[in-house]
């Protein structure tokens, strides 16, 4: 019964009202800069993640093109380019001739250009054999005269057997 009578005075009740607005409040400011940060950080995450999906949108647009356009792209490769011949006015008929004869001869000279660069690498090779084989030939002539002094000289001997 005693508690039931008892009553708060107001400037007590007015304390504890001020109190536990100011514990809310130290919480209020506590919590803020953590809210403050998460909110950066979220915002700052959002804006990079919304970067990488621009980035990710155009390369999967790139992509798409391609994976378009690669039907007629091999549709193209496998058709013989001779099929698609443009027509030519009949007063262009002697220079494509002439043009195309001067191709022929320039694909010609280019390959035999191409075959000397390429045997160049060879060079050296192909040097230290001209010179073996040169040597060989000089020992083959030295051989040679020899061999001709020798026929001369049995020649000789049987010129004399047979005149005896």
């Amino acid at each position: 019964t005693l508690d039931l009578t008892r009553r708060e005075t107001p400037c007590f009740v007015k304390f504890s009202e001020m109190e536990k607005m100011a514990n809310m409040q130290a919480e209020i400011n506590e919590v803020q800069p953590l809210l403050f940060s998460v909110t950066i950080g979220s915002t700052l995450q959002f804006y990079f993640i919304g970067k990488k999906y621009e980035i990710l949108q155009d390369m999967s647009s790139h992509l798409e093109a391609i994976l378009k356009e690669k039907t007629a792209l091999r549709k193209k490769l496998i058709k013989p380019r001779c099929q698609e011949s443009l027509p030519i006015d009949a007063t262009f008929h002697k220079c494509i001739v002439e043009m195309l004869t001067e191709a022929v001869t320039f694909t010609e000279k280019l390959e035999s250009h191409l075959q000397s660069v390429r045997s160049i690498p060879q060079v050296p090779n192909m040097m230290k054999n001209m010179d073996t084989a040169l040597t060989k030939t000089e020992v083959f002539v030295m051989e040679l005269e020899e061999l001709t002094e020798q026929i001369l000289k049995w020649r000789q001997l049987q010129k004399e057997v047979y005149s005896d």
